[in-house]
């Protein structure tokens, strides 16, 4: 992999990482486009998702500091109430990685799964752009989101390994789907992703997987501050159009892609 290949594929992972429109699976796109070599994907792709991590804990710096000043009074408050409902999200992630990663990993291979996942993830932003609609005054829930909407919208997380799937549109469309909020989605999805990915991050680097790969330092650099840098860009914007704007136009847009991938595939 070239640096130009890793600039232009961090920038991708960056923006699209927040957007509901699979980064995955446009990094997927882009290694085809590219003619990149599948030797060592798995660590790149790791890599820029470590940097969009970073990104959202620069973006969400205020409330994690929040949520770690409340956990550490050691009691039952409203933080530690939201910190135990994001541990429960991250349950059903934890059991694909443990239990089905190889499993995952192939079906990166495939760019029919990436095509067909975009067209789900289609789907799925245009019924919860419908389900969000009519969502009226319930009753109030700690946080704004109950015990099983967290494991739901997990299960949503979990899915999302599936390249094509976009991890930020499931997650948000499996909340507003079970009437969780779009101002509290907007900030439960992007922080429910920090633990699983930094531990995969960590998990790598212990089990030799960086120091096994043939991508050579200098694109993995790149690769990650071009993530970073278009991450935070886009963390921000999709704030904004979650808490405001619909998701129809990110719909339709994974459905022209998608039906591309599939025709061409």
């Amino acid at each position: 992999m070239s640096w130009l290949e890793a600039l232009i594929l961090g920038l991708v992972q960056g923006l699209t990482e927040f957007l509901p429109v699979s980064s995955s699976g446009h990094l997927a796109i882009g290694r085809e486009l590219l003619g990149v070599e599948a030797s060592g994907n798995l660590v790149f792709e790791v890599t820029v998702h470590a940097a969009t991590v970073l990104a959202t804990i620069v973006v969400f710096r205020r409330e994690i500091l929040r949520l770690l000043q409340g956990l550490f009074k050691f009691k039952m408050n409203d933080e530690t109430d939201y910190i135990l409902k994001i541990c429960v999200s991250m349950v059903p992630v934890f059991i694909v990685g443990v239990f089905f990663k190889d499993y995952v990993e192939a079906l990166f291979r495939s760019m029919r799964v990436v095509g067909a996942a975009l067209l789900l993830t289609a789907l799925l932003l245009f019924f919860s752009d419908f389900a969000s609609s009519r969502v009226g005054d319930r009753k109030t829930v700690r946080n704004g989101i109950n015990w099983w909407q967290a494991f739901v919208v997990g299960a949503g997380q979990a899915l999302a390994v599936i390249p094509g799937l976009s991890r930020s549109g499931t997650t948000i469309s499996t909340g507003l789907l079970c009437g969780v909020k779009r101002e509290v989605m907007a900030q439960f999805s992007f922080l429910m992703v920090l633990v699983p990915i930094l531990g995969e991050t960590f998990l790598d680097i212990v089990g030799g997987e960086m120091a096994a790969s043939t991508i050579g330092t200098v694109p993995l650099v790149i690769g990650f501050l071009a993530a970073f840098v278009s991450g935070l860009f886009a963390c921000k914007v999709m704030i904004a159009l979650v808490r405001r704007a619909r998701l129809g136009w990110f719909a339709l847009y994974c459905a022209i892609v998608g039906t591309l991938v599939l025709i061409f595939a």
